[in-house]
């Protein structure tokens, strides 16, 4: 019942952060590894917390993202009409390897996919990856990929 509870006051938190243009910051996190790199993550479970993702945030700390987890493995795809921030998408596999890495442009209804199905994205301030020297292929840890 608590858990239950506390799923829908998530929910709702997300919901009203969309309605009022406020950017959710409140979210669970969990730490990743890109090889010698930790990355602290925020972590968007449900429908409203992924559709709410990074939007109307004005700054993000490097080496912080948000990773977006979906039930089930399928071509994922996402879009910035309401983020200000330029991201990187990760596709990543459930192994925790990333299927390729895609640069978005802010507050734009472009669609970026992934290029098979997948059931994890990470969303990282842009140019991270690339000054890591992380690219398609690499493999991602932490608890979500050791399933």
């Amino acid at each position: 019942m608590k858990q239950r509870l506390s799923a829908i006051f998530l929910s709702l938190a997300a919901s009203m952060a969309l309605a009022q243009g406020a950017p959710q910051l409140d979210l669970p996190r969990t730490k990743l590894s890109a090889g010698m790199y930790l990355i602290d993550t925020q972590v968007a479970t449900t429908a409203t917390q992924r559709a709410t993702g990074l939007m109307f945030r004005t700054s993000m700390p490097p080496g912080e993202g948000m990773l977006f987890v979906f039930d089930t493995p399928a071509e994922q795809c996402f879009w910035m009409k309401n983020t200000l921030l330029p991201l990187t998408a990760a596709f990543v596999a459930d192994d925790g390897t990333i299927v390729n890495l895609v640069d978005m442009k802010p507050q734009s209804t472009d669609s970026h996919c992934s290029q098979k199905p997948v059931r994890y994205v990470l969303e990282m301030n842009q140019g991270w990856f690339e000054k890591k020297g992380i690219k398609a292929g690499a493999k991602l840890g932490g608890a979500p990929f050791s399933k």
